[in-house]
């Protein structure tokens, strides 16, 4: 097992959106099942910016910093090998600027990536920060901003933040029918306490028919987290899981 990819990533914006379980069960890769908080199943719209991006320790030129913007749900792997049952997380599909990394993205995790023009502004005063990150689609701007404290706290046990943030593992279903695993590996973030936010989002548009319906303006939470420097781990043959029946 080796590194295969570093960056920080900073100032992510997540938004959680209660949903039928069912509405998933297209994403869903084997192996997995769905992770639930106090009963709940969510996705959550996450906004944030990629920096100091290394493949293999190595910055591709034009492509060390940009914005990403995704949703994701939270699953768990029961019976992973060393017994432990890990937490991780399933895109359901990811925005970035660049279609560099779009290929690389899609060629070597099969990752949900596709590209897209985005745009992020960050800034604060004496009394408040201010995050905001937009993507352009079909010719329409949609974004998720928000007004935040200035100062950053721990996040408490057994809160809403914890469970959304502390999921280490990705998961991927390939073509194949195979589930293939990474781990994501950073400290345990701080986040902002929260103000206000602005979301406009058409999630029929950006992810299909599953996910119509969905008011971007009625999340059932949103954070913002400082983040942190993070690795990822490429993929090893023991981390691969197969369909189960």
């Amino acid at each position: 097992m080796s590194t295969f990819l570093t960056a920080d990533w900073r100032k992510l914006i997540m938004a959680q959106y209660e949903v039928a379980p069912e509405r998933l069960a297209p994403y869903m890769p084997a192996g997995v099942e769905l992770d639930l908080f106090e009963g709940k199943c969510y996705v959550s719209l996450v906004g944030f910016l990629f920096d100091h991006v290394r493949l293999k320790g190595l910055p591709i030129p034009g492509h060390t910093s940009f914005e990403e913007i995704n949703l994701r749900f939270y699953v768990r792997r029961p019976n992973a090998p060393d017994g432990q049952s890990r937490r991780g997380v399933v895109f359901i599909r990811e925005f970035v600027p660049r279609s560099a990394i779009t290929w690389i993205a899609r060629a070597f995790y099969g990752e949900p990536y596709s590209t897209m023009p985005t745009q992020h502004h960050i800034r604060g005063n004496e009394h408040t920060l201010f995050v905001e990150y937009g993507w352009k689609h079909h010719g329409m701007w949609q974004s998720v901003g928000v007004e935040a404290e200035l100062r950053a706290r721990e996040i408490p046990p057994g809160t809403i933040e914890e469970f959304i943030t502390e999921h280490y593992w990705g998961y991927t279903r390939r073509k194949d029918g195979t589930t293939w695993e990474y781990a994501v590996h950073h400290p345990r973030w701080q986040v902002y306490p929260i103000k206000r936010f602005d979301i406009s989002a058409d999630f029929g548009e950006l992810y299909g028919s599953v996910m119509a319906g969905i008011d971007p303006k009625q999340p059932a939470h949103v954070l913002l987290a400082e983040g942190s420097h993070i690795t990822v781990d490429s993929h090893a043959p023991d981390r691969i899981v197969t369909p189960t029946a």
